[in-house]
């Protein structure tokens, strides 16, 4: 039996290949997975659920509940009802679904490199051609100008991903309003993936909520609640784009889980509070992070201002994969920064989701690796 070639196209994530190396002992900082305890009434919430009889299937568009709470949280950037919000099993599959209801075989879709790894394949499934742009200075925004170049006659739409999975970053206020300019230039779809959004440490988030006359805005509540394990996650879009969302997430899912939407309603009312508390403990092991990296000789990495992510740059003349591989047989888990896009190269990715013990040991094992490259 043979796949399908357009499967048979897409490499598998780099971020996966990387734990069949390491043993059972290694330091994972290779997966952006919160090891916070989720608030404890999205628990509750979820346990009531069950017990209440909530496991059947439920509307399309998520329950109405949930639509509202997201839209009540969101309005603070700009027009946001419930209607414009549809509820998805993930954000990774929000994304998904929009590649397939609004890409057509042909269709060009510019997308970040360094980027998150989905946004490339989920292009190739849909039957179009992803193009990858790139950014500027040690803050990693985008380059638009090179952007600009890139458009031609089949371009569809612009990937962001704001604060940035690989990178760290977090869009400026210039670089959002140049953006808004490239789509309204070329009549290009925003694909805008914020499901770091409570993950700003310096700065503000700049959302495309302000602009859903053309842009469609993803998040999540893995990350935000540290349920990366209910996959539920959401889309807000304009009226042009969520009827078609909702035809298409139902021949994808018929519905979301409702265990995890009554859970995740519950724990609303108290989240900005929690993501307090969690930004105060990222933000405490970026610091440690980043510190232990530049004390390295030939590495370096600015702060990173949002997500939790740090993306080095190095200077040894070694493949980001090859580095990779190195250093999980030596017991750390890490991603190469190829796994990104081509840019990507000559980085790491290193997750400070992970406690502060994991972050040290890791760090070590990082340090004496670097170290015994130099050496014959």
């Amino acid at each position: 039996m043979r796949i399908s070639r357009r499967l048979d196209s897409i490499p598998m994530s780099g971020i996966r290949k990387m734990f069949d190396l390491a043993g059972p002992d290694s330091v994972n900082l290779g997966l952006g997975e919160p090891d916070l305890e989720p608030p404890a009434a999205a628990i509750e919430g979820m346990r009531k659920a069950v017990l209440d009889g909530h496991n059947k299937y439920g509307p399309t568009a998520g329950i109405m509940p949930l639509r509202e709470a997201v839209a009540k949280r969101y309005s603070a950037y700009g027009d946001v009802s419930a209607g414009k919000v549809m509820i998805t099993p993930s954000g990774s599959s929000a994304l998904l679904e929009i590649s397939q209801a609004f890409i057509d075989p042909g269709d060009e879709v510019l997308v970040p490199s360094p980027g998150f790894v989905i946004y490339s394949p989920h292009a190739v499934l849909a039957g179009g051609k992803p193009v990858e742009y790139g950014f500027k200075g040690k803050d990693f925004q985008p380059d638009v100008d090179g952007m600009q170049s890139l458009v031609t006659k089949k371009t569809k739409a612009v990937y962001v991903n704001n604060p940035s999975n690989p990178t760290g970053s977090v869009l400026s206020e210039k670089s959002w309003k140049a953006i808004c300019d490239l789509a309204d230039d070329n009549d290009l779809i925003i694909v805008s993936d914020e499901v770091y959004d409570g993950f700003v440490y310096e700065g503000r988030h700049q959302s495309f909520i302000p602009r859903l006359d053309r842009a469609i805005v993803v998040g999540g509540f893995s990350k935000m609640m540290a349920v990366t394990g209910w996959r539920l996650g959401f889309a807000i879009a304009g009226e042009d784009f969520i009827d078609p969302l909702i035809k298409m997430q139902y021949h994808v899912c018929a519905s979301p889980p409702m265990p995890q939407m009554y859970g995740v309603l519950a724990a609303m009312p108290g989240i900005d509070a929690y993501l307090e508390k969690a930004r105060a403990v990222f933000r405490k092991r970026r610091d440690l992070i980043v510190d232990r990296i530049n004390a390295i000789d030939g590495m370096s990495v600015d702060s990173p201002k949002g997500a939790f992510y740090a993306f080095p740059s190095y200077s040894a003349d070694i493949q980001s994969v090859d580095l990779a591989n190195e250093l999980a047989r030596n017991g750390l888990i890490c991603t190469p920064g190829s796994a990104f896009g081509s840019r990507g190269e000559g980085h790491l990715r290193f997750s400070y989701a992970a406690g502060e013990e994991s972050i040290g040991r890791g760090m070590d094992i990082l340090s004496s690796t670097m170290e015994g490259l130099g050496k014959p």
